[in-house]
């Protein structure tokens, strides 16, 4: 098994970055990563007004994965993820779906113990997420705070341990990175910021040579998720459902219009989240109504 310490750490995806590790399909990896806003807030009284902002958001890596080449898809299994015993979580004004209202910056520094977050006297069960998970994109470079079809901070709840994501491939080596991770988060992340926590996430790659998503997809034990994004939350919606009516198509080979009418039975439209320079959306579909090779192009 090899390692990657927080330091080595990227602020876009890119493929211009020298990889930080090279790893062959089905070697385990761990990745140590800092929290989301870098380590920069330590208790309530540190003012969100001094941050350095262009430490924010950094993923860990890149790891080359040997084999990976463009056209491919990327498989990361996702072992376990551990969260240390401290987060944190933040308001800033203008900020959030609610970014409207009049309200003042606000830190809370959240304790995590016995697998439960303690907010106030709330507990709430703990659940380690991946927010940033990615690779490079086939050009330019794109913030690791924002997401496209390459991954990024897509910031879905469900990025946990024994869950398995596909990315497409767009480089050589895939460049694969990531971070944020989340000790719990509702869908939506409603205020920008969920229980911001350093920790590690331990991995397996893989490569499916040739065939590729059209958007990343996360595979749990009894469904896949289409994990789009877009502008507005309409424009995401719309992605994720064009998505999941060509893989009906696909697997059943119907027409457009009889996968249109099956996606109003077996397409689930969710939220991932609202507060991103892009917005995401989900389409979940039963493991009783697809297979992986019918999502892969």
């Amino acid at each position: 098994m090899k390692k990657v310490q927080k330091g080595m750490v990227i602020y876009t995806f890119s493929r211009k970055h020298e990889p930080a590790v090279k790893i062959k399909p089905k070697e385990k990896v761990l990745l140590e990563t800092e929290d989301a806003l870098g380590g920069q807030v330590r208790n309530e009284k540190n003012s969100l007004e001094n941050l350095d902002w262009t430490k924010v958001d950094g993923a860990t890596g890149p790891v080359y994965i040997e084999g990976a080449v463009p056209g491919d898809t990327l498989v990361v299994e996702i072992l376990d993820v551990k969260v240390e015993d401290k987060g944190v979580m933040v308001i800033i004004p203008k900020s959030g779906i609610l970014g409207d209202k009049t309200f003042s910056p606000y830190t809370k520094i959240i304790k995590i113990k016995n697998g439960y977050i303690q907010f106030d006297d709330v507990k709430v069960k703990a659940r380690p997420m991946i927010g940033t998970i990615g690779v490079a994109p086939e050009s330019g470079e794109i913030s690791t705070g924002s997401l496209g079809k390459h991954g990024g901070n897509m910031d879905f709840k469900e990025v946990t341990a024994h869950t398995r994501l596909y990315l497409p491939i767009f480089t050589e080596g895939a460049l694969f990175a990531a971070g944020d991770i989340h000790a719990a988060q509702a869908d939506g992340e409603l205020c920008v910021s969920s229980v911001e926590v350093a920790g590690e996430i331990l991995l397996k790659f893989d490569v499916i040579k040739k065939k590729q998503p059209e958007w990343p997809i996360l595979e749990t034990e009894d469904k896949y998720a289409l994990l789009a994004c877009g502008e507005t939350l309409d424009e995401a919606a719309k992605c994720a459902s064009e998505a999941a009516v060509s893989a009906f198509m696909r697997k059943y080979g119907w027409s457009f219009e009889k996968a249109y009418m099956f996606g109003s039975l077996a397409a689930n439209l969710e939220i991932n989240q609202v507060v991103d320079p892009k917005k995401g959306v989900r389409a979940v579909i039963s493991k009783d109504f697809m297979e992986l090779n019918h999502l892969l192009i």
